[in-house]
């Protein structure tokens, strides 16, 4: 695996679709794109996506040659609107030595010692949205999740109360919308609508920088870190370049989280007596949903939730990765080939864009035991099966492009869930509810409908 000569290799199999678009909007509504072309082609072949010839690479293997290999012969890439949308400054969309300066700043926002501060927060925010949750007794739970991952990216990374500015939320929502769409300035796409919500939403950031540069330093979130950051150089981040640093920690706190804590009360739900009905895919596990609820009752529900108890969950550690490998909250991500090179036999084209698909690594059989059911004992002590093989396990992705923030995401899910199992019981309302679209991220909105309720009698 090497760069090659263009003239020796075969291009991967595959059909690049129509013209321009390519096979851009089957990639987008047929929920098995990837599935139905791996069967036909196998784990690499090519198609053409937002106007580029693409190839998807799927497995462990392929994963590892794409994150050895970044400013080798691969570099980031997102399309075109998403690169716009998040800004030129965003961690996200930039390449190379300034990448890994940046994520060299941003990182500190995540050192355990920054986590151990969110920690409290957190499990504040979370107890107050479920007494409201409790009170309402039977609700849809789906936008409510959104909602509050919205607030702890707000009071944890920007250091400002969401629930407070219901505009920003509005905001936040309809510039996501647009992130992932075609780039076409006119007044009613939903591109042209996200970028006057950016400026908007950029507008609110600013004022919020401006004003805390005018208060005392503070640790206490990682708007307060960053703002204290320094490089190697000791250097600072600007005031441009910190508000899109803060867009995009936002979306990064907010988008995938939803997801990945809304596939969590899925899989954990009470269902009635009756499952003989349930067929879908997400059937859910009373057996997971008691042995998590033993494991808090072990560690003593009275306990705190702070870093020292959360280490000791060991099975819900196990389960969480669980469910992000079986419903993964991304679906894979592309990067640009800067330099032809060549994978099991097929040239890689300089210029071309290459895939990675996240979902057909995890249900990739010589890796993962019965990868359909739903098993979190696989990730054991004694079974480890996604250390057969390196890059096994993505759901942050992998090498120095690694989601920066992956930690705090596996903070919030673990405080998410154990306080969730301590206190409280949640029943689908109906096996209807349960519903993955086949995209980056679950979408469930109006049809995740609970019955959600205190434990009668806490017991010590």
């Amino acid at each position: 695996m090497a760069s090659t000569n263009s003239k020796t290799l075969p291009l991967p199999p595959g059909n690049f679709g129509l013209p321009v678009i390519g096979e851009s909007i089957s990639f987008f509504k047929d929920s098995e794109f990837t599935e139905k072309r791996y069967k036909k082609y196998g784990s690499v072949f090519k198609t053409n996506l937002f106007g580029n010839p693409t190839i998807i690479m799927i497995g462990s293997e392929a994963n590892r040659f794409l994150f050895t290999n970044d400013n080798k012969y691969f570099s980031n890439q997102w399309p075109s609107s998403t690169r716009i949308l998040l800004g030129s400054a965003s961690v996200a969309v930039q390449r190379g030595g300034i990448h890994q300066k940046r994520r060299k700043i941003l990182s500190q926002a995540f050192q355990p010692r920054a986590l151990a501060e969110y920690t409290s927060r957190m499990e504040e925010i979370l107890q107050n949205y479920c007494d409201k949750w409790e009170k309402t007794d039977t609700l849809t739970w789906y936008p409510e999740i959104r909602k509050y991952t919205f607030d702890v990216a707000c009071k944890l990374l920007v250091g400002t109360d969401s629930a407070s500015d219901t505009e920003l939320l509005e905001l936040f929502e309809e510039w996501i919308a647009g992130l992932f769409t075609l780039p076409i300035r006119l007044p009613w796409t939903r591109f042209s609508k996200a970028l006057r919500c950016r400026k908007l939403l950029l507008d609110k950031i600013e004022k919020i920088v401006l004003q805390r540069q005018q208060q005392p330093v503070s640790n206490k979130d990682a708007l307060g870190i960053l703002l204290q950051a320094t490089d190697d150089d000791g250097n600072r981040l600007d005031l441009e370049e910190i508000k899109d640093q803060v867009l995009t920690l936002l979306f990064a706190g907010h988008e995938t989280l939803t997801s990945a804590l809304a596939s969590m009360c899925l899989f954990l739900a009470q269902h009635p007596e009756d499952r003989s009905k349930i067929t879908n895919s997400f059937a859910q596990h009373p057996e997971v949903f008691k042995k998590v609820r033993e494991e808090q009752k072990q560690l003593g529900l009275s306990q705190p939730l702070n870093s020292d108890n959360l280490k000791q969950m060991t099975y819900l550690d196990q389960v969480i990765k669980e469910v992000l490998r079986f419903s993964p909250p991304v679906g894979g991500g592309f990067r640009e080939v800067i330099e032809s090179c060549e994978f099991n036999g097929y040239l890689i084209p300089k210029g071309w864009t290459v895939s990675y698909a996240v979902p057909k690594t995890h249900q990739d059989n010589n890796i993962y035991t019965e990868p359909l059911n739903f098993d979190p004992e696989r990730f054991a002590p004694s079974r480890a099966e996604d250390k057969s093989k390196p890059f096994a396990n993505i759901p942050f992705a992998g090498g120095m492009r690694e989601c920066i923030g992956k930690e705090f995401a596996k903070l919030e899910m673990k405080l998410f869930t154990a306080l969730l199992v301590r206190e409280y019981d949640w029943q689908l309302l109906s096996d209807e509810n349960l519903n993955n679209d086949g995209t980056s991220i679950i979408t469930l909105k109006d049809k995740f409908k609970v019955k959600f309720n205190k434990i009668g009698s806490r017991e010590h």
